[in-house]
């Protein structure tokens, strides 16, 4: 990995977006900066990079959500995702990298699928009321999925959803649930080498990028329209996505 200006106009768009989409939209969309880096570089980094980024994301945005947020929402969240958190770091010790583009790859793909579906009437789950085990089920899956792809807030989403929470209170659950999951993926990262002194030097040039994404995403959250915002997302995804399928397969 060269921190080359190529490295940086890529990594510099990909981290504000992922900070605007965790400061203001819910986290869902976070996980689309590592996918665009997973194209240019080796998913290890590409993860090792965005973690502590993520990270640093959460603190910033603890402040201005401190406490809005569903406690018995989260806390069933975070139990569940815990884990699903050990079951990924599992899997990254038994497969290669082609193995994570193609997962990266294909929940890109999914999340979009998921969203169309949500728009187009053809998934209604999410818009009922779920029992408990199904809210464990969700932090299961939204654990396994962030540890290997920072791709949680779909799983999540399933499950506040059908909890009916205003636009701040489901925001602020997010942040809650994902500023504790990132604390839990920490420890396993580090003692699988996904840490590189590579990938830390470039999050001190990016920190900055990460924090203003952040700011702007809390002011976009009562600013820009959600449909703007993730119609460009999606775009994203599904090229990100079928780029990183094709180089899994091939």
């Amino acid at each position: 990995m060269e921190l080359d200006a190529q490295f940086f106009m890529v990594a510099i768009p990909a981290v504000l977006f992922a900070g605007i989409s965790k400061g203001g939209f819910g986290s869902g969309a976070a996980f689309a900066a590592a996918s665009i880096l997973a194209v240019a570089l080796e998913p290890g980094q590409a993860l090792g990079i965005m973690l502590p980024l993520l990270m640093l994301m959460d603190v910033a945005n603890l402040r201005p959500y401190w406490k809005k947020w569903s406690a018995p929402d989260a806390k069933l969240l975070i139990l569940g995702a815990l884990p699903g958190v050990a079951l990924g770091a599992w899997l990254y010790t038994m497969a290669d990298a082609d193995v994570f583009r193609l997962l990266i790859g294909a929940i890109s793909i999914g999340f979009v699928a998921w969203q169309m579906g949500l728009k187009l009437g053809l998934i209604r789950a999410a818009r009922a009321e779920l029992p408990l085990w199904a809210g464990a089920l969700a932090g299961a899956v939204a654990g396994f999925t962030s540890f290997v792809s920072h791709a949680g807030g779909p799983p999540a989403a399933v499950w506040l959803l059908s909890r009916k929470l205003g636009k701040t209170p489901y925001q602020a659950t997010t942040v809650i649930v994902f500023w504790a999951v990132n604390i839990a993926k920490f420890i396993p990262y580090a003692f699988l080498g996904i840490f590189t002194a590579q990938t830390l030097l470039a999050d001190l040039f990016l920190a900055p990028v990460a924090l203003l994404g952040a700011w702007l995403g809390v002011k976009a959250h009562h600013m820009v329209p959600e449909r703007a915002f993730f119609a460009l997302t999606y775009v994203l995804l599904t090229l990100t996505g079928i780029k990183l399928i094709w180089d899994a397969l091939t």
